[in-house]
């Protein structure tokens, strides 16, 4: 049985063109055209925005066209918790500029200092390019570079959109693994994860608005290329974290887990946060059963509106508040 939509996302249906990786040259020219039309996001506050250069993990030199755009709250008083935004568009879309209006609505309405991630695309640059991007995102925020932005070390957490969710579930796990800066939270918006594509929501939900099923092998391809076929018994665990099982994810940092009910990538979202919890992973859950793949990226739904409140919400709920001294 179809689920219902909500009127005001229904009212976006067949506005909104569908994304076609299949010539990816093309969709990245819709996507930045799509991007032209949306209002820019108006803070309530001075914000400090800055283009920075990232340097590549645990290395003195740049890693090769990665960038980041931080927002910080002007005025600030002491330091701030950092929140790591990674951007969706099927590992293949995407940049600091389709991120930067929500970027600046975090920041302003957060009160966090935000740094928008502009990691390495594929195909041109398949796993683990957009990881190791991310996790040098990571160092610099957890640093002297964070630190002069105002960035609290002890409480910085990462956001992640669709693909940009896959790769914060993965930073997630790597920073645990490498023993590098400690993650507070992970936000997980509409993850992808799981690059078998068995799900049922995933053999059910075709055409929804926003993302579609028939992109899935295409973004997995790219990704994976050099590295394994996908669905294939070798693809890394840090390329899709879908394949861990609840005893890989002991002593992650808490999550928040959004999914959308018209969603392709509903279930593998659901299932990583039943897995979460399963492992002892202090869990939250969103799921908004009137609403497709990252619905809150339309302007001017009443939904929209609720979902960015409750994002915020989760935020400072997890790093806001800072952690407890620990006790020897």
């Amino acid at each position: 049985m179809d689920a219902p939509l909500d009127p005001e996302l229904a009212a976006w249906v067949g506005e909104v063109p569908a994304t076609d990786l299949r010539d990816v040259r093309a969709a990245r020219e819709l996507e930045r055209r799509t991007l032209e039309r949306l209002p820019p996001y108006e803070p309530g506050r001075r914000l400090t925005v800055t283009d920075i250069a990232l340097p590549g993990p645990r290395r003195g030199a740049p890693a090769p066209g990665v960038t980041a755009r931080v927002y910080a709250p002007a005025g600030r008083t002491g330091p701030l918790p950092g929140l790591l935004y990674l951007h969706g568009g099927g590992f293949a879309l995407g940049g600091v500029a389709s991120v930067d209006s929500p970027a600046r609505r975090l920041a302003d309405r957060a009160d966090v200092v935000v740094v928008n991630v502009r990691f390495r695309l594929a195909p041109e640059h398949p796993y683990p390019a957009a990881l190791d991007d991310c996790y040098a995102a990571l160092e610099w925020a957890a640093g002297p570079g964070g630190e002069a932005y105002g960035i609290d070390p002890a409480r910085i957490g990462v956001l992640g959109e669709s693909t940009g969710g896959g790769l914060a579930a993965a930073l997630a796990l790597l920073a645990r693994d490498r023993g590098g800066p400690r993650l507070a939270a992970q936000f997980l918006d509409a993850p992808v994860l799981d690059d078998r594509l068995d799900s049922v929501s995933m053999r059910t939900i075709a055409d929804a608005t926003l993302w579609q099923a028939a992109n899935q092998p295409l973004v997995w391809s790219y990704y994976l290329s050099g590295t394994a076929e996908p669905g294939s018994v070798d693809v890394p665990l840090y390329a899709a974290p879908a394949r861990a099982w609840p005893t890989d994810l002991t002593g992650l940092p808490p999550a928040g887990v959004t999914t959308y009910q018209i969603d392709p990538v509903r279930d593998e979202g659901l299932g990583y946060a039943l897995h979460l919890i399963e492992a002892g992973v202090p869990t939250e859950v969103h799921h908004y059963g009137t609403a497709f793949h990252l619905a809150h990226a339309l302007p001017g739904t009443a939904i929209g509106a609720r979902i960015h409140a409750d994002r915020v919400s989760a935020i400072h709920r997890q790093l806001t508040t800072p952690p407890p001294t620990p006790t020897t």
